[in-house]
């Protein structure tokens, strides 16, 4: 890279106090004052940890029904390192970001700050997890522009409300090039596109989406950085000094084992993997949809009353949505359906999709019949009918009885569950009320909680 003017060094400081993610700070009110008293002993004893996450072709996204993202990955095995479930939060804006760590609906915030003790009044940042650029994205060409001063009185397209703003004015400002920042309301994704297209001429974006969109697009250069690399940070709120040791043993943990490195990798620089995950309909990055069968399985969540996203989770987590899938067991089809439950619901044909998810829509029908004067609470009982679509509804309403014997709230998943993961032991399946024996309840119960983990990302990724 060539050696940048004294007048690089300016603009560094000009910019140095900016965050990676927003054109702005944190508004001063209330809720900073007095933020909640959350560290990790209570983070542990709740379970879960929340994360703020951006949703982005790099961040969080679904490709073919699975959960994806950098961040996502990198998150997924801190949680697992810290034995915790992870719950994610998208990010519609900075001040939302900082408002939702002190008011305890977020306990960490997974977006690339700019380290600066400007930025220490709002958070304690962690250790740096990378470092970052602000990367000139442009076509290849015979006069690529691959200096500051081929930037003057250049038409330079940015996405409005972002840092790029701020960043191109110093530039512009400090070495009197005259640039004309055009901001637009799209996405950065479809301003690269139009760069692509040449229907605008320049945008700038962080270094790891100018690569991300490089790696299958080869008319695109992005080799140029308008601004130096700067370390990045997350951020966990200022009174919790637990959490914030233990992320920064993690973060030592990934730089050591490489295991970042690899991540980076797979989805930064792998051209093929970028390429299908970006451009495949069943991509919330692009097409928005889940599975090829979206429209069957949006015709039997109606016939629930169901949120179609939520029926998506479970085709996926039984087959996958491979109409030819076999289990271990000898269940079949997009629903994963025995021989004798297809008998029972009038499958002749379980490889056709439409009517393995008719016998599978018709099945969940019964068991929510069969659940529905226990369990009149329509969230509570989806668990328990999810369990039963796994297990048997028989192990289940084991579970139900166990709950009512032993003073529990029999109408909650969460006192059932507890019986159920347990019907594994002697003293539990021995129980004069148990009717159905030895179960490996517990695989039940992960799989409840795995189908609801899955139907929060698509809520959140996935247009209803």
């Amino acid at each position: 890279m060539k050696k940048h003017t004294w007048h690089v060094f300016v603009f560094g400081i000009l910019v140095f106090f900016l965050p990676a993610c927003n054109n702005s700070q944190p508004a001063e009110s209330d809720f900073w004052d007095n933020p909640v008293e959350i560290d990790f002993d209570a983070i542990k004893e709740r379970g879960f940890i929340r994360v703020v996450v951006d949703n982005s072709s790099t961040s969080y996204y679904v490709y073919r029904g699975r959960t994806m993202g950098y961040e996502f990955e990198l998150l997924r095995n801190l949680s697992s390192r810290l034995g915790l479930g992870l719950h994610l939060v998208i990010s519609n804006g900075l001040e939302e970001s900082f408002r939702f760590l002190n008011e305890g609906k977020a306990d960490l915030i997974a977006i690339n700050f700019e380290l600066s003790e400007e930025r220490e009044k709002y958070a304690a940042f962690t250790q740096p997890i990378n470092e970052i650029s602000t990367i000139l994205v442009q076509r290849k060409r015979e006069d690529l522009i691959t200096s500051f001063e081929e930037l003057r009185e250049a038409e330079m397209h940015i996405k409005r409300g972002t840092i790029y703003k701020d960043k191109l004015s110093a530039l512009s400002d400090s070495l009197a090039l005259g640039m004309d920042i055009v901001e637009n309301d799209e996405s950065l994704e479809s301003l690269i596109m139009k760069v692509v297209e040449g229907d605008i001429p320049h945008t700038v974006v962080d270094e790891d989406i100018a690569l991300v969109n490089a790696t299958y697009y080869d008319e695109l250069d992005v080799s140029f950085a308008v601004s130096s690399p700067s370390q990045v940070a997350w951020a966990v709120r200022k009174n919790a000094p637990q959490l914030l040791e233990k992320v920064n043993e993690w973060i030592a943990r990934i730089h050591k084992t490489g295991y970042q490195a690899v991540l980076y990798q797979k989805y930064f620089l792998n051209k093929k993997n970028s390429y299908f995950r970006s451009s495949s309909a069943f991509s919330s990055v692009s097409g928005g949809r889940i599975s090829a069968f979206d429209e069957l399985i949006k015709e039997g969540a109606d016939m629930l009353g169901w949120d179609w996203r939520l029926l998506a989770s479970l085709v996926y987590k039984e087959s996958r949505f491979d109409t030819t899938a076999v289990s271990y067991a000898g269940a079949v089809g997009l629903l994963q359906l025995m021989p004798v439950t297809l008998r029972q619901f009038g499958v002749t044909n379980p490889n056709d999709p439409r009517e393995s998810l008719r016998g599978g829509v018709n099945y969940l029908r019964y068991l929510d019949g069969f659940w529905l004067e226990r369990i009149p609470d329509n969230n509570e009982r989806i668990r328990f009918i999810l369990a039963s679509y796994n297990i048997g509804h028989g192990h289940v309403q084991d579970a139900w009885r166990l709950a009512l014997k032993f003073g529990k709230d029999s109408r909650l998943w969460s006192s059932a569950a507890f019986y159920l993961e347990r019907k594994s032991k002697p003293e539990v399946y021995r129980d004069p009320l148990v009717t159905s024996g030895y179960a490996k309840g517990h695989l039940a119960v992960q799989y409840v909680t795995d189908i609801m983990s899955l139907y929060e990302s698509y809520k959140v990724l996935v247009s209803p």
